[in-house]
């Protein structure tokens, strides 16, 4: 068990990915809490906000794949593509997503004014707006550029 830990924390690729994921989730909290004037914890591990802590995993992990294996390989190829589908996702589907339940919310906070009726809210922030999904693709590739410079 202690070679397979050491052995993932060697793997530059991965190490990368996870630095700028967990990055992201810090400025995250950083800038909600600049927002809101208050911390949520929630901010650390959940989606959407500033910045994309999703894009910033896959485009930290396509950035240095084709650092460390080259700019035409095949793996970099498929690392490109994953993040291009994970920032679709996060500014197109997630984000029209989290619309639509800040809708529905407003429309059961409406009717539950008049009638009985039982307030499941549903989470609203879900996807990212353009800007959100850049500043995680700018972190990715700064951070995937400072491990395979110092690490």
């Amino acid at each position: 068990m202690v070679e397979l830990f050491t052995a993932l924390t060697k793997n530059i690729v991965l190490m990368t990915a996870f630095t700028a994921w967990t990055v992201a989730q810090i400025l995250k909290s950083i800038t909600a809490y600049y927002k809101h004037s208050e911390f949520k914890k929630e901010r650390l591990v959940g989606a959407g906000g500033m910045p994309s802590s999703h894009t910033s995993l896959v485009v930290s992990l396509a950035t240095a794949v084709g650092i460390k294996e080259g700019w035409n390989s095949a793996i970099f190829a498929v690392a490109l593509i994953l993040a291009g589908i994970v920032m679709y996702d996060a500014a197109g589907v997630r984000q029209a997503a989290g619309k639509q339940a800040k809708v529905i919310n407003k429309l059961v906070k409406e009717v539950r004014a008049e009638h009985t009726i039982r307030e499941d809210r549903l989470k609203e922030l879900l996807g990212h707006t353009p800007l959100e999904v850049l500043a995680g693709a700018l972190l990715g590739m700064v951070m995937a550029y400072l491990f395979n410079r110092y690490y």
